[in-house]
């Protein structure tokens, strides 16, 4: 005998739901009232499996007026195939703001999926890509998918699938793929092994491993940090294999693709419409400028598969400011003690000596410029760095022209744009040239030495810029933040991070650097983010991707960073959704008398902070960042004069005659970025319409505040303590043992159902294991004829809110959701928990409406009705429920076929590709409960 998904068997001596991922010999199922984890597979030709009905509501124990909204709310929330638009819902562990499914709604238009998801740092683009991922699994239109991210962004990306999407992926890195492959059979791809991986890209992208990967790779690919891959004026030999290996992936025209990045212009078009090109060919031929009635068109089709918000958009055209904090900038300033101050101008004397001298050819000279320049950068960092600059050999005296000698100093000392999966180089510059000419040479080594030493006696308390950082990091730490200090090198990082241990008593701080691996650091933040007070010190090895906003909250720069889209990055790891505070402190500090810090604040730093505050977005200063410094750092060198008597005429020079055209340029390229992100908010997809799917799909699965409700109550009437709203306490000493073993949580917890939660304080999601172990309890209990339960299957009450006998069924109808594409056939379970309610006698019922039947689960008693008399009237009703199946099963059939057109309404790419789609009613439908509503007797009596 054949079973259908969704319908009831007994076997092993209880009741079972037969899921889809059965095949004819081997069932999987799901017990009665039961949750994912209690999952069974019957191998039948080995065990005995029968066809099983439901049975009907005992009406000999009828509960009082919450026994219905419980038990309604036990069902759903033990719904994973649940009915609505969305097939996913009921298996995720996140409430979704209505904004995030704009890129799920847009994606399910398309096919195949090709979305570019450009949204602001930290609104959630994980979240939006995740949910795309996670509804094509559960409409059966994928099995397998992969994301090629960082590496380390890799277990970041792990865990988002795992905690928020109950998705178990493997890491495909080079430390564990030995082990995968390990398990796999001869020929088998670890791809092909595992449906479900997060690469590293810098892994696959290689000639060694690429082809294989191409030849297994997943149906679904997301690209992470996209803007890697893109190849225009930018050049490299990894971003090349990058955009070869994604250029390859999106020719398959079948796979689906989506690119998550926060930058996907950055002041280059020429990568902008590489990008695009993984979307559609076409789209490389866009015109440059995309405004325009002539344009329109183009928009409109670019629009289909391209979103870019502001976090502004999404405030004011979807509500939800409550889920970001509010950004508050400060400036900070110190000055050098006179010791610091003196060894300043000694080593800037002997920068510009060396940069002056004319011995050597071009590349002696540039070799020359990087060494002043580093011995500058590191010395206003810190004694530590500066000592190691000085004592260090400098990289640069190896290389062999002035073109390589250029690259590698700006790598180790300008703070350029990354590229995907590279790091912010964070060690100390080397200083130490030697003479290039060969001449004096022990003579410069020398001078290098004695500053080096006077540089390690500054530690302390003649730094000024510690000890001024230090009260300002206490008095964050006094005003409850716990703050994240970005430094330029690791020395800087440890000398800071060993001073502040012994500064601030009772403070646990830790320090985060290139020094350690991803994995280490993660270990590290985790480890950290256990202790309060705390403070993180980190270099910008921790800038990019990191999601640190659940352990931290504000930001101080110790050293600035010469690039403003860095201190961008930096402050994003804690300014983002999901963070707890309402408001992030960013606290800029900075050198009065250090030239560069000045003049880099002035002309850079200030000048994006006022973009970002009138335009609501942060924009890259295009292409000429290291222009400006370079210009600057030409300028001090040549000058002449100390502290405030030196004159930088030769940057005032340049601003005067460049200066201009830059912030042209930049003023330009943050107009254009606006006018991109107000074409590709997606707001022709009406925020109205996206609430409405919305509350259709938590009406379906219920909602993060039923669940609330349902967690409370329940726990409350089983005897535990609660105290608070939220978060809510919780003590379940004197809760039976039986509930305790279903949830297997602690005895005394914190809980709040609201994202983010406080430190210290469990989320609790619908599908968390604690709300689904309760719920799995109080349904069983329910179903079982000798449990005395709170959430019973019959009631009866009296109550002035009803005028005549009104009887409510709580019923769960069944569907199949069947699929033809090219001729093959795939079935989907979805269940609903539904009310009908009538009026008078079940031989001659007056059907109400669902909104009515809904009023009756908020009705109180307003009298009492005796057991035996409540027995009396619930036991004709159950007897001659036959009488009500032609009306249940006509309402079954309207429920149907509204879900079908939900189902087909957000997939319309289904209707465009000649995909036939059906739903079945799976009869008869499960009469969970019967709650009958009796007007109070005239003169209000018993």
């Amino acid at each position: 005998m054949s079973f259908a998904p969704g319908a009831l068997v007994r076997a092993r001596g209880r009741e079972w739901v037969v899921l889809p991922d059965s095949t004819p010999d081997l069932l999987v199922l799901r017990p009665l009232g039961g949750t994912d984890e209690e999952l069974a597979g019957v191998y039948l030709p080995l065990e005995k499996v029968e066809p099983a009905t439901f049975p009907l509501p005992a009406p000999g124990i009828p509960g009082d007026y919450r026994s219905c909204r419980l038990l309604r709310d036990a069902v759903r929330l033990g719904f994973r195939n649940s009915a609505g638009p969305f097939r996913s819902f009921g298996r995720i562990a996140v409430e979704p703001r209505s904004y995030q499914l704009v890129p799920l709604l847009m994606s399910l238009k398309l096919d195949p999926i090709r979305l570019l998801i450009a949204d602001d740092v930290g609104v959630g683009k994980t979240i939006e890509a995740c949910l795309i991922v996670r509804e094509l699994l559960d409409r059966g239109e994928i099995g397998r998918f992969t994301v090629l991210a960082p590496a380390h962004l890799a277990e970041q990306w792990q865990k988002e699938l795992k905690d928020k999407f109950h998705l178990e992926a493997e890491l495909v890195l080079p430390g564990t793929v030995r082990s995968l492959e390990s398990s796999c059979a001869t020929h088998e791809s670890v791809f092909e092994k595992y449906p479900y991986t997060v690469v590293s890209m810098d892994y696959i992208k290689s000639d060694r491993h690429r082809a294989e990967f191409q030849r297994s790779c997943p149906e679904m690919v997301i690209v992470d940090e996209a803007h890697g891959c893109a190849f225009g004026a930018m050049r490299g030999s990894g971003r090349h294999q990058r955009h070869q290996l994604v250029t390859a992936l999106s020719r398959e025209a079948g796979r689906h693709l989506i690119l998550v990045t926060a930058t996907p212009h950055s002041g280059n078009e020429a990568a902008f419409r590489s990008l695009l090109g993984f979307l559609k060919p076409e789209f490389n031929e866009l015109p440059e400028e995309l405004a325009g009635p002539q344009n329109e068109s183009h928009r409109r089709e670019l629009s289909k598969h391209f979103v870019q918000r502001a976090r502004t958009n999404i405030v004011e055209d979807f509500g939800g400011g409550d889920r970001f904090p509010t950004r508050e900038d400060s400036e900070h300033s110190y000055t050098l003690d006179t010791a610091y101050r003196s060894l300043f101008n000694k080593v800037l004397n002997y920068a510009r000596e060396s940069v002056a001298s004319g011995s050597g050819g071009k590349r002696e000279q540039r070799v020359r410029y990087w060494s002043a320049l580093a011995l500058l950068r590191s010395l206003a960092s810190s004694p530590r760095a500066a000592a190691t600059t000085l004592r260090n050999r400098a990289g640069t005296v190896a290389t062999e022209n002035v073109e390589e000698a250029d690259e590698l100093g700006r790598r180790a000392i300008l703070d350029l744009e990354l590229e995907q999966g590279d790091e912010a180089f964070d060690v100390s510059p080397g200083g130490e040239i030697g003479d290039l000419s060969h001449e004096k040479a022990d003579s410069h080594a020398e001078r290098l030495r004695r500053f080096a030493l006077e540089a390690s006696k500054l530690e302390g308390a003649q730094d000024l810029k510690l000890q001024k950082a230090t009260e300002l990091i206490q008095k964050l730490l006094k005003d409850r933040n716990t703050p994240i200090v970005f430094c330029r090198f690791i020395d800087t990082a440890e000398y800071l991070a060993e001073h502040l241990k012994k500064a601030l008593r009772g403070v646990t701080v830790d320090c985060v650097t290139g020094r350690l691996s991803p994995e280490d650091r993660e270990q590290r933040i985790a480890e950290l983010s256990q202790s309060s007070p705390r403070v993180l010190v980190c270099t910008d090895c921790l800038s990019e991707g990191i999601n640190l906003q659940d352990a931290f909250d504000s930001i101080l720069h110790y050293d600035l960073s010469w690039n403003p889209m860095r201190h961008e990055q930096r402050a994003g790891r804690v300014d983002r959704f999901g963070q707890k505070r309402e408001t992030v402190k960013v606290l800029t500090f900075y050198g009065r008398d250090n030239p560069i810090d000045a003049k880099v604040l002035e002309v850079l730093l200030r000048k994006h902070n006022s973009i970002r505050s009138a335009l609501g977005i942060s924009v890259p200063v295009p292409a000429r960042t290291n222009e400006v410094i370079e210009a600057l750092v030409d300028s001090l060198l040549s000058s002449r004069g100390e502290g405030e008597q030196m004159v930088l005429g030769g940057f005032e020079e340049y601003l005067a005659t460049r200066g201009d055209e830059l912030f042209k340029a930049w003023e330009e390229a943050s107009n254009k970025e606006k006018r991109s992100r107000t074409m590709f908010a997606q707001l022709s997809i009406h925020p109205e319409e996206v609430a409405a799917e919305h509350s259709e799909a938590k009406a379906s699965s219920g909602s993060q505040q039923e669940a609330r409700s349902f967690f409370r109550t329940s726990l409350e009437a089983h005897g535990a303590v609660i105290t608070g709203d939220d978060p809510m306490s919780i003590i379940l000493r004197n809760v039976p043992q039986a509930l305790k073993d279903s949830m297997a949580c602690p005895d005394e917890f914190r809980a709040t159902f609201d994202f983010p939660p406080q430190e210290g304080v469990h989320y609790l999601s619908r599908t968390h294991p604690w709300v689904e172990g309760l719920a799995s309890y109080v349904l069983d209990c329910a179903l079982d004829p000798l449990a005395r339960s709170l959430a019973r299957r019959s009631g009866v009450i009296r109550t002035s809110g009803v005028a005549v006998r009104t009887t409510l069924l709580l019923l769960r109808f069944r569907y199949h959701i069947i699929t033809n594409r090219v001729g093959k056939e795939n079935r989907l379970l979805a269940e609903d928990c539904h009310l009908m309610a009538f009026e008078g006698a079940s031989d001659s019922p007056k059907w109400i409406g669902a909104e009515e039947a809904e009023a009756l689960l908020g009705q109180h008693p307003t009298a009492n009705i005796a057991e035996d008399e409540a027995i009396h009237f619930l036991e004709p009703v159950i007897r001659s429920h036959y009488l009500l199946a032609k009306a249940i099963d006509a309402e079954a059939g309207v429920k149907g076929n509204r879900l079908l057109k939900s189902h087909l309404r957000v997939r319309a790419a289904a209707r465009l590709k000649g995909v036939s789609v059906r739903i079945e009613h799976q009869p008869p439908a499960d009469l969970l409960g019967v709650f009958i509503y009796l007007p109070v007797p005239r003169g209000g009596g018993s």
